[in-house]
């Protein structure tokens, strides 16, 4: 009972951050620029330096998450994130505004889904892909609660104090609850005593797990599924930030258009809900494929779309079940083929190609546009997502063999 409250605490208070911190961004993007009359470019650049500061600071935190120290990492930088989120009605300028955005950044890589999965995996082990479920099933809500609110707070007032909301929601509540939910999944772990080595998902102990973290980054298994992970992500970064005028590059009227971007976020959701009714009968491998089937599909449907526009709710479903459930699976296939000693630092260190490859989509996206327009776009997409499979598949079989297991079966 006191694990699946401290699960609680965490899902709630990821979902108050996020709503808090990233959100918080394109929520008040057009008050911004409308109200202050800072240039839209501008602000975009400082947010993708700020995501690009988030991934360089996955590393560092997973490692201080290895010693113990999640709790305080996850909790402070949270706090240390809601002040700085006060200041933001106090910058005198765009600069100093941006300044502030880039060390939000810092405090995102800190105490956003990869500290908190990586805390979830180190202290429950084989059990943390329900407990990391619970918590993506609702802070998948985060951009909810975000936006209606950030616009009825600067409707009423402005969004200064829609800041202030925020940033005491996040210092009274989500970094509290965040403090509570480690704090006590730690000492939990601790009560536990010193565990067996842990075993991979094919009843090996993992190849990985008597080396370092240095050999382990140095592994092609590391590798590999680094490289699929961070081509899996680019895939929907590219898409979900050009999606509306992708659509209306494929006939698709403005209010199917904000319809299907809408049923995104509530498609992730119900995957994960999927997968939980049928993760008794599929295997990791299984369901992370899937994930990779599922965005590459998408794809095929997204640049078929402009014959049949009724693929745009395929491509909705597919998309949106797949990316929800990728975020679950990206820490449960690293402990199953990376294993689980120093898992915060090699999971950190796999987060960083893909969270930049997150960071620098918009503007790969408007470059393959400026090449060739957007189904030259979605054909390159859809080529480094099938890249972005057979690496997986390829590091899985590494691993299987590195374990002695032989190949995965398909």
């Amino acid at each position: 009972m006191t694990v699946r409250l401290a699960i609680a605490a965490l899902a709630i208070g990821q979902t108050i951050v996020w709503a808090g911190t990233y959100y918080f961004f394109p929520a008040m993007l057009l008050r911004w620029e409308t109200v202050e009359g800072w240039p839209k470019t501008t602000l975009t650049a400082a947010f993708a330096a700020a995501l690009v500061l988030t991934a360089l600071v996955s590393p560092l935190a997973g490692r201080l998450i290895d010693r113990g120290r999640g709790p305080q990492t996850i909790a402070g930088l949270a706090f240390v994130a809601a002040g700085l989120v006060a200041l933001l009605p106090f910058a005198p300028n765009i600069w100093v505004f941006a300044a502030l955005w880039l060390a939000i950044g810092i405090c995102m890589g800190g105490c956003l889904y990869e500290p908190c999965f990586a805390l979830i995996t180190r202290t429950r082990g084989a059990a943390a892909r329900r407990a990391i479920t619970m918590v993506t099933l609702v802070a998948g809500f985060a951009s909810t609660v975000s936006f209606p609110l950030s616009h009825y707070v600067s409707r009423e007032a402005d969004w200064q104090t829609a800041a202030f909301v925020f940033a005491g929601l996040i210092a009274f509540a989500g970094a509290p609850l965040l403090l509570f939910g480690a704090r006590t999944l730690e000492h939990a772990h601790g009560a536990a005593g010193a565990a067996a080595p842990a075993e991979t998902a094919h009843g090996g102990i993992a190849a990985a797990a008597e080396r370092t973290v240095a050999q382990v980054l140095r592994s092609p298994v590391f590798l590999l599924l680094a490289l699929a992970f961070a081509l899996l992500s680019l895939n929907h970064a590219v898409i979900i930030n050009h999606i509306l005028p992708i659509l209306d590059d494929r006939g698709v009227s403005p209010e199917q258009a904000v319809l299907a971007a809408s049923l995104m976020g509530p498609m992730q959701v119900a995957g994960r809900v999927a997968m939980m009714l049928s993760e008794r009968h599929l295997s990791n491998h299984v369901i992370t494929t899937y994930c990779f089937g599922a965005l590459l599909l998408a794809t095929v449907c997204l640049f078929t779309a402009s014959f049949w526009p009724l693929l745009i709710f395929a491509f909705v479903v597919l998309q949106g079940s797949g990316i929800g459930i990728f975020s679950i699976m990206k820490p449960v296939m690293t402990r199953d083929l990376l294993g689980e000693k120093n898992f915060g630092a090699i999971y950190g260190s796999l987060a960083l190609p893909t969270m930049l490859a997150f960071a620098l989509a918009p503007f790969l996206g408007t470059l393959l546009w400026a090449a060739g327009g957007y189904d030259f776009a979605i054909m390159v997409i859809g080529a480094l997502t099938l890249a972005g499979l057979i690496a997986f598949r390829a590091a899985s079989a590494q691993a299987h063999a590195a374990a002695g297991a032989g190949p995965r079966p398909s």
